[in-house]
């Protein structure tokens, strides 16, 4: 018997369980409509940094939900047959200027590494070194090294994704939509009744739920990030990300193009409109490490809404006793790592059914999810 799958949201987290959702055992009996308006979503808006080893959050949970999600895109990357404009392990570089920060972090690398086959190898960088490997720096830093760390796409990786997808089951419906309380999705057809719907639509989560009677602690953040265009840049596309000590993250692409930022802007929430204020501070900090760097360099800004929750961390899995409905929020910053794990457990979970035990990643829904009858 055929299964109807709707996705409410085209981002990381929809566009992997679509694909997902068009590979798995028993997909050919499914068919999926994915719904997504394309109004600030933050994958689009996105250039992201894999690397998330290094990082200091004291949440073991989100570690290994993000350590899991660097480990899946590989497979993903080459079973769906994307390359390497998409997502590259180029490598990241993550700089400290006080020795003694950078032996701590070192330590912290080699100690992660022992259970993150992914990491490749560690080393420490002088200045001259990391110069070396990222040449577009005319005032480095020393870092550590890590090879195993990579660059994506987040439109690129939304656009493949959902290529691969629509050629077997997968229908992309370019709206917006609503549910009414019993769960059903209302399109500008009408309403359509769904055998399992996957809401996956960041910040704006909080309004789609709120007919059934939830509440979810969800808020949006605004995340500006700007495109150079640098003179006389190496066409290199293996140039390693630069996550520099009190700047903000350095992107190349290759091709003249790089990537600098993004802002955390919590006051922004849903505005989507560029603030030059911002994107002079995005400058200022790429001014800061290249000398020639000027406001003509801007080739282009980006703007998207992300997802928090009061503890920084994400949630997912079928909504308590409502388990026809499936949900995704407040992946923050690091959504480009987490969402593709978190969006094929999703498509097994709403394609297969059954009470999934994600405790290793996340806290029980009930922490971020509130029902009114409650």
């Amino acid at each position: 018997m055929e299964k109807r799958i709707a996705i409410i949201g085209g981002g990381i987290v929809g566009a992997t369980a679509a694909y997902y959702l068009s590979t798995l055992p028993g997909s050919e009996q499914t068919k999926v409509t994915l719904f997504d308006d394309g109004i600030g979503q933050a994958t689009t808006a996105a250039a992201g940094i894999i690397s998330p080893w290094l990082s200091k959050r004291r949440n073991k949970r989100w570690y290994r939900l993000a350590k899991a999600g660097a480990d899946l895109f590989p497979e993903l990357m080459h079973n769906a047959r994307l390359g390497t404009d998409v997502y590259q392990q180029t490598g990241t570089i993550v700089t400290r200027e006080i020795p003694t920060d950078l032996e701590t972090l070192y330590a912290l690398a080699q100690e992660r590494r022992q259970d993150a086959a992914t990491m490749g190898t560690v080393s420490t960088l002088t200045a001259a070194e990391v110069q070396a490997k990222v040449p577009l720096l005319s005032k480095p830093q020393p870092g550590v090294f890590i090879t195993g760390g990579a660059r994506v796409d987040g439109a690129a990786l939304v656009a493949g994704l959902l290529q691969q997808a629509t050629a077997k089951n997968l229908t992309v419906r370019h709206e917006r939509v609503s549910l009414d309380p019993q769960g059903q999705v209302i399109t500008s057809l009408g309403a359509r009744q769904f055998d399992r719907v996957i809401i996956a639509a960041g910040a704006w989560l909080k309004e789609l739920v709120a007919p059934l009677g939830i509440t979810a602690a969800v808020r949006p953040q605004k995340g500006q990030l700007i495109e150079l265009a640098v003179k006389d840049y190496p066409l290199n596309e293996n140039m390693p990300v630069v996550m520099p000590e009190g700047e903000r993250d350095f992107v190349p692409f290759g091709h003249g193009k790089l990537i600098v930022g993004a802002t955390h802007e919590d006051d922004g929430q849903f505005n989507l409109a560029v603030d030059p204020a911002v994107t002079a501070d995005l400058l200022g900090s790429a001014q800061r490490l290249m000398a020639d760097v000027t406001a003509e360099s801007i080739s282009g800004v980006r703007v998207g809404t992300r997802a928090y929750t009061p503890d920084f961390a994400p949630f997912f899995g079928p909504i308590p006793d409502q388990e026809q409905i499936l949900v995704a929020s407040g992946l923050g910053s690091s959504g480009l790592t987490t969402g593709p794990q978190i969006g094929r457990l999703l498509a097994g979970s709403a394609l297969y059914g059954g009470t999934p035990d994600w405790s290793e990643y996340e806290l029980p829904l009930t922490t971020y999810l509130t029902s009114s009858t409650e």
